[in-house]
């Protein structure tokens, strides 16, 4: 069902919240009328969630839905599970306050115990942690602060298609700008490779791309105060980096000693067959940016860093809600029940059997150029199947994709098979630098059951949209 926004539906839609019926349409248009455009996701789903449970949905017209999309991967153990909830109703019902700034808590002091049980080997043992406000946005922009602070310096060096947040501007306005200069640099792929080779040439070439600009006086930017990238570029599209990629840029780092900051809000808490996803190259970052499921489904971020790094005064990163007791007792139940139940391990062999499964159905239908990711973290690639891709000899050496190379991205038929997707009850989100990937985010609790309701559904959509006279 779609959402026919105009001027009429929002005078009807004042009217109706004087009695605000709780149905799925009257709440619908209330929302097309009250709301910012800046929303998203209500666009593409529209529905209305009343009641949930691990991988289940259910909307307020009655209608289920599998979740593919688990709060954007906030959700590590799905909805509502049981040690969540149990976590939260003992905080509540204990009296301790819910919210106290930066205070020590024995909730506190049980959460942080917790994740530092988790960190890769030898992190811990010198880390400190700080607690941001409740984003990831707010934890990126911490530890970038907190790179400047300790090295002096001014740049950072990111690379293309990351998403580290949203925020512009909020430092300027508060009279306390910095001045950040950002570089940013090609993110090494094997499907549409930013140098036309892919593997392991292609992050070769990117890696001395990075040593050539940290190396060149003449490059253009600033001595750089840290280098942050995702192990898995999420909101890029389902990108995982290669380990040897991520293994050069360890030393690279520490050769010229320049932070490796390591964006871990998507990618943390057993999503990608990995308790942390730097555990795959077997590397050791500087700083980790930890967010989205580590508060158990509830708002919560932090910064875990060497302690060498910890140079800040006190108040250098502070604000208000850095204390959310509920939050830290939910984040402190989830982190032990992936480690105790070993849901990391189990994430890693479900994820490798949903991708096998996945590139099958793309040998059948040309639509789906590539099917990629890492554990639960999955994108399938829509391309345009009509299109011919770039001549063989301009890109002789790409890795993976159609003879002669990748075709161009369709967002209109990921549009398609999202829609399909929910029409037969399953929910997904979009990504990628053309929002051409489809992309799954079950929580680490789905059962092999589930799992094949998850594909078979995903096959129909993408069967039904290949079969439309007008691929839509």
């Amino acid at each position: 069902m779609a959402v026919i926004e105009s001027a009429p539906d929002v005078a009807l839609a004042m009217r109706e919240a004087e009695v605000a019926p709780v149905t799925q349409e009257g709440i619908l248009r209330r929302q097309s009328a009250r709301e910012s455009a800046a929303r998203t996701y209500a666009r593409a789903l529209p529905i209305v969630p009343v009641r949930a449970r691990g991988l289940t949905i259910e909307g307020a017209d009655g209608s289920r839905y599998l979740d593919c999309l688990s709060g954007s991967g906030s959700l590590a153990l799905g909805h509502n599970h049981p040690v969540v909830l149990e976590a939260i109703r003992k905080v509540l019902d204990s009296g301790a306050p819910l919210h106290v700034l930066d205070l020590a808590t024995p909730v506190k002091d049980a959460f942080t115990t917790e994740l530092f049980r988790t960190m890769p080997p030898g992190f811990a043992d010198h880390g400190r942690v700080q607690f941001c406000e409740p984003t990831g946005t707010d934890a990126v922009e911490a530890a970038l602060k907190l790179a400047c602070a300790a090295t002096g310096h001014t740049g950072v060096v990111a690379f293309s298609g990351a998403h580290h947040g949203v925020t512009a501007g909020a430092l300027e306005a508060s009279g306390g700008a910095s001045d950040v200069r950002l570089t940013r640099l090609p993110f090494p792929q094997d499907y549409r490779c930013p140098f036309g080779v892919g593997g392991e040439r292609g992050a070769e070439l990117a890696a001395r791309w990075t040593e050539s600009l940290l190396d060149d006086p003449e490059s253009g930017g600033p001595r750089p105060a840290g280098v942050i990238v995702e192990p898995v570029q999420g909101e890029g599209g389902v990108i995982p980096a290669r380990d040897d990629w991520m293994r050069r840029m360890r030393d690279i780092t520490s050769a010229r000693s320049i932070p490796l900051i390591v964006d871990e809000a998507q990618t943390g808490v057993g999503r990608t067959g990995a308790f942390w996803a730097v555990e795959h190259s077997g590397i050791t970052p500087d700083v980790m940016v930890l967010s989205e499921a580590i508060g158990g489904s509830l708002p919560l971020a932090v910064v875990v860093c060497r302690d060498d790094l910890d140079v800040r005064q006190p108040g250098a990163h502070a604000d208000t809600f850095r204390g959310n007791q509920l939050a830290m007792a939910a984040g402190a139940a989830t982190l032990a029940y992936v480690r105790e139940n070993r849901l990391a391990e189990r994430a890693a062999r479900l994820g490798a059997r949903m991708l096998a499964q996945l590139r099958g159905l793309a040998a059948d239908f040309p639509c789906i150029g590539d099917v990629r990711g890492r554990g639960l973290m999955i994108g399938v690639e829509l391309v345009d199947p009509e299109e011919v891709p770039k001549s063989a000899a301009e890109v002789a050496e790409t890795a993976g994709g159609t003879v002669g190379g990748p075709r161009p991205a369709a967002p209109e038929l990921a549009v398609a098979v999202q829609r399909e997707c929910l029409r037969r009850g399953l929910i997904v989100e979009l990504g990628g630098r053309h929002s051409s990937v489809v992309r799954l985010l079950p929580p680490l609790t789905i059962t092999d059951e589930q799992a094949n309701a998850v594909l078979e559904r995903l096959s129909e959509a993408v069967a039904a949209v290949a079969a439309a006279p007008t691929g839509l």
